[in-house]
């Protein structure tokens, strides 16, 4: 029998827990890598038969019934009609909710790690997607959430207010590499003042429901929340988005995504009158000047792997100043050995498995093709780290690309991959005269990347930071000698131009996203003729 009682969640809507059509289970990612074919097994059978003994197998973590179409709409009618006595409610009450939420996640802290590493994310970088939520919902970026919300002015006899207003049903479709911590994103449009409708990926569905049924849903219930605000539903992708873009109850979607799927989506949504917040791929560069602190950024390089690549906001693409490059890569090429695979509840394990893995060796391929160089990795390996044709990881791999002007004919450079497979661009003496045209180069070359995530610099020129700070338009985050993948309060959390974040794509804060700017003068003894012709 399970150490632990096997988790199990209805859907939830209207504050109440709904039977669903069927169930899916979660089996552990570890079970995965010891014995792939019984719990595949394990997980089919439990699906056929709900009732077979099969539930009591260590390698079954927990079920998620299915939403059909009912259900979804259901899901969906409970927001809409929740949502006004919701956006009626003080934002200051509503803002409580951040704090809570946070605080919750700190006590449940094992839990929400031992969950996300059974759907297969390495137990370090559980811990960092938990640090990132912590930041999201700070003391100081709930205070610059606030402000942003709702501020006042006295002006000549009046009370003038700006504030941000809610949308009303906000409806979330998170990532299956990512689902919880993005789901947890919904708490922002909560505290604006939205009814949500949560979809859990079908496929990884245990995290999101846990998140929103046992850790958001009782908070909603301490202050209050009327029922309703809060709904979440295990479901196909293609179904549920259908259903809400038709639903004329729903006014944004919250799509996270790959970027070709998530801008034709885009189109559907403005011709059906819906808001369209995108989340979709990034493919960030990482740039190195002479001067820089090399140790230091070959941390923020190696970054690259984590997830084995398979998270949108990590390095894609280094820009190296040509003086430093040999010294880089070697510095690169001793950090990467730490970047290792292993089952995801290891300490030390920062490598998820890839299960298809044809689409790397293709690029890579490509890219050697061109002239790329491989400096470390391309190869396949099994969980212990032992190369081999079979394995289900794949070695962190760094690529050499020289020369700045055809570096974007290799794939990848140019798009996002989702691999541990990262190019180093090294500019060549027939790319700059001299250092600003060097210089002019890199900042061009930053801009002109079609998606816009976030951009990171190393330096210790102020001259060569300030150029950076004043000229680089593309991305919605620009950081300086830092880790590239760090949260920090105040900034924004998601959000880009391009192919990032669409045609409406900017620095993502949910909590604005979501909502919409509202003027207001309460004017007090005012003589409206005045008001307009003077006195």
């Amino acid at each position: 029998m399970p150490d632990k009682e096997l988790r199990s969640y209805k859907l939830y809507i209207a504050g109440k827990d709904v039977e669903g059509d069927g169930w899916v289970y979660t089996v552990s990612a570890r079970s995965l890598l010891e014995d792939v074919f019984t719990s595949v097994s394990l997980k089919r059978e439990l699906e056929q038969n709900p009732d077979s003994d099969a539930a009591g197998h260590p390698y079954v973590v927990g079920r998620c019934a299915i939403a059909g179409d009912a259900s979804i709409d259901l899901a969906t009618e409970a927001a809409a009609a929740a949502a006004g006595a919701w956006a009626e409610v003080p934002l200051e009450r509503r803002m409580r909710l951040g704090s809570m939420f946070r605080e919750e996640l700190i006590r449940r802290e094992d839990e929400f790690l031992d969950i996300l590493t059974a759907e297969a994310h390495p137990l370090r970088l559980a811990r960092w997607e938990l640090s990132c939520m912590k930041q999201i919902y700070s003391d100081e970026s709930l205070y610059w959430y606030r402000q942003r919300m709702h501020t006042e002015f006295q002006h000549e006899g009046r009370r003038l207010i700006v504030r941000r207003q809610p949308d009303g049903v906000v409806a979330f479709n998170p990532p299956q590499n990512a689902p919880a911590p993005s789901a947890a994103l919904a708490v922002l449009a909560l505290m604006a003042g939205n009814a949500v409708v949560m979809r859990a990926p079908r496929s990884i569905a245990l995290s999101t429901m846990w998140l929103m049924r046992d850790v958001v849903g009782p908070l909603l219930e301490e202050i209050d929340a009327p029922a309703g605000i809060l709904n979440a539903v295990c479901s196909n992708p293609k179904q549920t988005l259908d259903r809400w873009i038709a639903s004329p109850l729903v006014n944004d979607i919250f799509y996270i995504g790959g970027s070709e799927e998530g801008l034709r989506f885009q189109e559907q949504c403005v011709a059906n009158g819906k808001k369209p917040i995108l989340e979709l791929a990034g493919n960030d560069t990482i740039v190195i000047w002479k001067g820089a602190d090399l140790k230091k950024a070959a941390e923020a390089i190696c970054e690259s792997f984590y997830g084995s690549g398979q998270i949108c906001m990590v390095p894609n693409c280094v820009l190296v100043h040509p003086e430093i490059a040999e010294e880089l890569i070697a510095e690169v090429q001793e950090r990467v050995k730490l970047v290792k695979p292993g089952y995801p509840e290891d300490e030390d394990v920062l490598l998820s498995p890839v299960r298809r893995s044809e689409k790397f060796f293709a690029l890579l391929q490509q890219s050697l093709d061109l002239g790329g160089q491989i400096i470390t990795g391309g190869r396949r390996m099994e969980v212990d780290g032992t190369v081999s044709d079979t394995g289900v990881f794949l070695q962190p791999t760094v690529v050499r690309v020289d020369g700045l002007a055809g570096a974007r004919q290799h794939d990848i450079v140019r798009s996002e991959t989702f691999f541990p497979l990262l190019p180093i661009v090294v500019p060549q003496a027939a790319d700059a005269a001299d250092e600003d045209e060097l210089l002019n180069s890199f900042i061009d070359f930053v801009n002109s990347n079609e998606y816009g995530l976030r951009n990171s610099l190393w330096v210790k020129s102020a001259r060569v930071m300030n150029a950076f700070v004043q000229r680089v338009v593309n991305g919605g985050l620009l950081k300086i000698n830092d880790s590239h993948i760090g949260f920090l309060p105040y900034l924004p959390s998601h959000g880009g131009t391009g192919l990032t974040g669409g045609v409406y794509g900017e620095a993502n804060y949910p909590i604005l996203k979501t909502s919409h700017i509202q003027g207001v003068s309460i004017a007090h003894d005012v003589s409206p003729h005045e008001a307009v012709f003077g006195p």
